[in-house]
């Protein structure tokens, strides 16, 4: 007869748990799962924390996490302390050499290192790669459409992702360690790029031909109602995305986002998910769970 102990059935409860788990973690093993973790996200250290430990979980189980990484909101503080005056044109920063300084430092040194000694704290294997160590990002110049005159915008040195290290990237999974890619890429002139790290992380799934891309954020996913989290859509296909872009429901930042998971979903990628870091064990719940916790976006 079962226990009537508390602490036996709580026991009890957190095994039906794993088992329930089980049918996904055999399905997701030694499969890659590119995970990109939005600026705002990384504002709130201990909600950032308790994700990485869900992270290390999925390495722990098989899976290959990779992580690409933005840090808007540190770069303009660290623009602001260097006297400097963040320029935007069209929702991407306007990057020269003094800016891309401080791009590149505050990216690939400080939040880039704090990633990676987080999860070595918790008892992970992770490591930086970027242009201080070892670059895996490829980039080419983008060049934006001014729609009014018809020319080009040259936004400096901003570029996009167009090819991987993919060798190296793919042997560090192997060695169960988890790659942590700040949005930083090399021309292959060898010159310093800023990349948008949505794109940028796509753009690794694709080439890696990931199982899953999983954007990171403060937002519950895509709703109905931005301003309304209980008009959360858990489920989209591509079709219906593009749809909810030409309504104005998917708007602003989100729309590069969702371009970026339609390319990957065509280029092989199974599925997109969307989370909010804040919510206790978001990535677990999306991945292992038939319910899920926020968005996810099918071909």
């Amino acid at each position: 007869m079962p226990s009537n102990n508390p602490k036996i059935q709580e026991a009890i409860q957190k095994a039906d748990v794993l088992v329930d788990a089980l049918e996904y973690i055999r399905r997701f093993r030694d499969r890659h799962i590119v995970i990109k973790l939005g600026g705002s996200a990384l504002e709130e250290p201990e909600a950032v924390r308790e994700f990485l430990t869900d992270v290390i979980f999925l390495e722990s189980v098989g899976m290959k996490p990779i992580i690409v990484h933005g840090g808007g909101k540190s770069i303009s503080r660290a623009m602001k302390d260097a006297g400097i005056e963040p320029r935007f044109v069209q929702g991407r920063r306007f990057t020269d050499e003094s800016t891309m300084n401080i791009v590149g430092d505050v990216l690939a040194g400080e939040i880039c290192e704090a990633v990676v000694q987080e999860i070595q704290a918790q008892g992970g294997r992770a490591v930086g790669l970027n242009f201080k160590s070892q670059n895996i990002l490829i980039a080419e110049k983008l060049m934006l459409d001014d729609e009014a005159s018809g020319e080009k915008i040259d936004l400096g040195q901003v570029g996009h992702v167009v090819d991987i290290q993919r060798d190296i990237l793919l042997a560090m999974c192997r060695a169960d360690t988890i790659p942590v890619l700040p949005s930083v890429a090399k021309d292959r002139d060898g010159k310093l790029m800023n990349v948008n790290a949505d794109t940028a992380a796509a753009a690794v799934a694709r080439l890696i031909h990931a199982e899953k891309l999983v954007f990171v954020s403060d937002v519950p996913g895509i709703c109905m109602d931005r301003h309304d989290p209980s008009t959360l859509i858990s489920h989209l296909d591509a079709a219906k995305c593009r749809e909810l872009m030409k309504t104005g429901v998917i708007d602003a930042g989100m729309i590069p986002k969702v371009e970026a998971a339609i390319d990957a979903l065509k280029a092989g990628v199974k599925k997109i998910h969307l989370i909010d870091a804040r919510i206790p064990h978001a990535l677990l719940l999306e991945i292992y769970s038939t319910e899920g916790i926020g968005t996810e976006i099918v071909l």
